[in-house]
């Protein structure tokens, strides 16, 4: 494993974020919804009850862009990312007057 030193923070949660979907995708370009689940239950524990149920797992897959039998790609799982750090933005920022507007396009 090549050495993650002189990388910020961000430059590291980003690699953590692709190497744990590449990971549970079993070092694929796509997870099935399968892997999907157990990723989450692993390592989002804040939305994993939503995606034990059916109809949570649709709503979550709808969020991402997936289509119904489609695997999910790693552009897939950053919009549930993007989605993810709105939210707790949200709930976590110190500063209520700051606003984050950030859109993924």
């Amino acid at each position: 494993m090549a050495s993650l030193i002189g990388y910020s923070d961000l430059e590291l949660a980003i690699n953590t974020l692709a190497a744990e979907f590449h990971k549970a995708a079993d070092d694929g370009p796509t997870m099935n919804t399968t892997q999907f689940q157990t990723m989450i239950s692993k390592q989002m524990p804040a939305i994993a009850k939503t995606v034990e149920s059916e109809e949570g797992l649709g709503k979550i897959l709808e969020l991402m862009g997936v289509q119904s039998g489609q695997n999910i790609s790693f552009e897939n799982f950053w919009k549930l990312i993007n989605s993810q750090a709105l939210q707790l933005f949200g709930t976590m920022r110190k500063d209520k007057s700051t606003k984050c507007t950030c859109l993924l396009q």
